[in-house]
């Protein structure tokens, strides 16, 4: 025997199944036919329905908080000259230090951006460069040592010369033909025109000299002249005697004799005197003997 379920009259076999009614829920009010409808009112619950009631706030806007009260401010003791000046130093000596690692930094920087290059055959050049101006600076080194040795060896073989006899030098201020009269300041030379007196005044004397030798004259070609030079002694005096007789004659004269009678240009104020006016070689040296009182 076969049961087969029963159809809804009007409803086909491949409609689906129509669910069971719903059991009323006794929690829930049932709705009153009888009252009007008004949308968006939900009915009372009875009170035995109603359970506890929970208050849904909104949710609070964000909202900062209050800033916090403002401190006052505490007062600030007076600093004095020394903290001041301390205080600047130190921040001179921090503004440094920032200034120097931030040069440091930047040639790091510097330096990474663009390295150094390679040596080439440039630096093959200078090196070579480099050795010949020390070559050269050695070589002058050697030929000013040599010069001043000489010049050192020159001035320990120059020595004082010491004369035979004084040397006497005065200025002369008239020139008379003839003989000097008995009793005259002069002295009796001999001139182109024959005997000459010379009337003289008072001079200087000299006992030593630095130095004096025969050489080749400056102003003639072919000429010999004597160079004499004077002590420090007696430079100052001669220099006196030369100013205050420039344009006129100086008699040397070397015991009683007339040696040789120069006539004065200029001032010579470093004692160096040069005897021009001879020939050759051989009366140079003949009147550099007579000036040594040497026979």
């Amino acid at each position: 025997m076969r049961v087969n379920p029963r159809r809804s009259r009007g409803r086909r076999r491949d409609d689906p199944p129509v669910p069971a009614p719903t059991p009323p829920n006794p929690a829930r009010p049932a709705v009153d036919a009888t009252q009007p409808y008004h949308p968006g009112r939900v009915p009372a619950r009875p009170p035995e329905a109603r359970g506890p009631v929970t208050a849904v706030l909104p949710p609070a806007p964000n909202v900062p908080p209050p800033p916090p009260p403002p401190v006052p401010p505490q007062p600030v003791a007076p600093r004095s000259a020394a903290e001041i000046t301390a205080a600047r130093r130190r921040a001179q000596v921090a503004e440094r230090r920032r200034a120097a690692q931030e040069a440091k930094r930047s040639r790091a920087a510097r330096r990474q951006q663009h390295p150094y290059p390679a040596p080439t055959v440039k630096a093959a050049d200078q090196h070579r460069s480099a050795l010949l101006v020390m070559v050269l600076t050695l070589g002058l080194l050697i030929a000013a040592v040599v010069v001043t040795g000489g010049m050192i060896a020159s001035s320990m073989r120059t020595r004082p010369v010491t004369l035979a006899s004084p040397l006497q030098i005065y200025p002369v201020t008239q020139v008379i033909p003839g003989q000097c009269p008995v009793g005259t300041q002069g002295i009796t030379g001999r001139s182109a025109a024959g005997p000459t007196c010379y009337r003289l005044v008072q001079g200087i004397v000299i006992y030593k000299v630095a130095d004096m030798r025969v050489q080749k004259s400056r102003a003639r070609s072919g000429g010999y002249d004597v160079a004499v030079t004077l002590r420090p002694v007696d430079r100052d005096a001669f220099a006196k005697l030369t100013r205050n007789t420039i344009g006129r004659d100086l008699a040397f004269v070397v015991r009683g004799r007339l040696i040789i009678l120069p006539r004065v240009d200029m001032a010579i104020l470093d004692g160096k005197i040069a005897l021009t006016g001879n020939p050759d070689k051989a009366s140079a040296n003949k009147l550099a003997r007579e000036l040594k009182g040497r026979r």
